[in-house]
């Protein structure tokens, strides 16, 4: 009787729990391998190392014979650094739809289909702010996927991921929809989709697919403090990936809307202070000079609540919505200024690229130097690429003051201050802001590789 109900139990489980195996049959055809070569070079200091050369017979011998042949590994100026990646066939004619980060820098592409065909393919354009290239390779009557919507999903629908994490072709993982929306800090302009799917190196560029056999995302990234997969992972929706290949097939370049704002989230205490009832909407912590903003007449310390009728409840929702918005096109702002609400009109323009703004970010109406004796800015999506970092701000240069007598250097990067996590530059002025005369506080800095903290005393006045 018991093993009956047990079996009963798991026949019903088992009719419940969804069956991937057709939609993998369908769609892994179409799901590619990306392999890219590049040369790096390498610093002189390595290349001028000399080559271990074990005893005749040693074990070490016969482990510098198997992994380096003969030579050198070092004498040459350049190595070749490969990289593995995902993608997919959008066309029957070869358009493979992959993540910007896999092929950057490539010399040379390989895409290798699920029936062993090899392919050279090349860059047709890639966008490193949604992390999206499309390639191409010259081939007919190829498998493609179909492409779906990712509105549609909804938090705890099942989906399947196909990639090749670690290099495994043809690996596919299921999930559920954890959470849309999502803004990660070196992404602004991605509402990325959260899934518990798992992702690992190698899955990055595959497709994400809902039931329905279409697919609602690609793969990107994920959280991770190990380097391996943690629960928690992310992919660009479909629509932003088929908007920006729309973009670079017409144009080679992609474009997005721009206010010209720096923003932060609105505190419980912020919300008090500004007499709302609940934190909501972005906070204008700064107006970038000769922006859409400041021709608006936008302000600093005003909240918008709702961006072309749809409201803004974080901070991290307004960017997606501006970067969507064509250049060109006007928009409805509601905004609080000083407990009253106004509505407000402005016309969009294109996003300058992230030089460009990072020079208008660091100009304008900030001053030149703070009471620290400091001049910062916000890392550019490059560093915090480079640093592996998700907040904190640079030092353009150290005046003389608090700082400069601590030993902080311009390059330096803060990730603390008073032992709050500094995410941004309004973070920074917020917290300094707040801080008494005279006090000492910690600073956490980051130079190179290393992570120190540095005391520093504020001025009387």
């Amino acid at each position: 009787m018991v093993i009956g109900v047990l079996l009963g139990g798991l026949a019903l489980a088992k009719e419940q729990l969804p069956d991937f195996t057709g939609l993998v049959a369908d769609n892994g055809p179409a799901v590619v391998n990306i392999s890219s070569k590049q040369s790096v070079s390498l610093p002189s200091r390595l290349r001028d190392l000399p080559f271990p050369n074990p005893p005749e017979g040693s074990p070490l011998e016969e482990f510098f014979r198997r992994f380096f042949g003969e030579d050198n590994p070092f004498s040459e100026d350049d190595i070749q650094a490969r990289s593995l990646g995902s993608g997919f066939f959008i066309s029957p004619d070869g358009d493979v739809l992959t993540n910007a980060h896999v092929v950057e820098g490539a010399d040379e592409i390989i895409v290798r289909t699920s029936d062993r065909r090899e392919f050279v393919a090349k860059i047709i354009g890639s966008d490193k702010r949604s992390d999206i290239a499309l390639l191409k390779i010259e081939a007919t009557n190829l498998p493609t996927v179909r492409i779906g919507s990712s509105k549609d999903l909804e938090v705890g629908e099942w989906v399947l991921a196909i990639g090749s994490p670690f290099g495994f072709e043809s690996s596919a993982t299921a999930g559920i929809v954890s959470a849309k929306g999502r803004s990660l800090p070196s992404e602004n302009y991605v509402p990325f989709i959260q899934t518990d799917v798992a992702i690992n190196p190698g899955n990055s560029g595959g497709p994400l697919f809902n039931l329905k056999g279409e697919v609602v995302g690609v793969n990107s990234q994920i959280y991770s403090r190990t380097g391996g997969f943690m629960g928690l992972s992310f992919a660009i929706p479909i629509e932003v990936a088929m908007d920006v290949v729309e973009q670079l097939k017409t144009k080679g370049r992609v474009s997005r809307g721009w206010l010209g704002v720096l923003i932060q989230d609105v505190t419980r205490d912020l919300a008090e202070s500004f007499g709302m009832a609940q934190p909501r909407g972005a906070l204008i912590a700064q107006v970038l000079p000769n922006s859409p903003a400041a021709a608006a007449g936008l302000q600093v310390g005003d909240v918008i609540l709702s961006y072309n009728g749809r409201e803004i409840l974080t901070s991290s929702a307004l960017p997606p919505l501006v970067g969507a918005t064509h250049v060109g096109e006007s928009a409805k702002l509601i905004i609080l200024r000083q407990g009253r609400q106004l509505e407000l009109t402005i016309r969009i323009e294109e996003l300058p690229d992230e030089e460009q703004l990072a020079t208008k970010s660091s100009s304008g109406d900030r001053p030149e130097a703070n009471r620290l004796g400091l001049v910062v800015r916000d890392l550019t999506a490059d560093e915090r690429r480079q640093l592996r970092l998700e907040g904190g701000v640079v030092i353009d240069s150290v005046k003389r003051g608090p700082a400069a007598s601590a030993g902080l250097a311009e390059g330096d990067v803060i990730l603390m201050l008073d032992n709050q996590p500094v995410g941004n530059r309004a973070d920074f002025d917020r917290i300094l802001g707040r801080l008494e005369p005279g006090r000492a506080v910690a600073v956490l800095i980051q130079r190179g590789d290393s992570r120190m903290f540095y005391a520093l005393k504020l001025p009387n006045s």
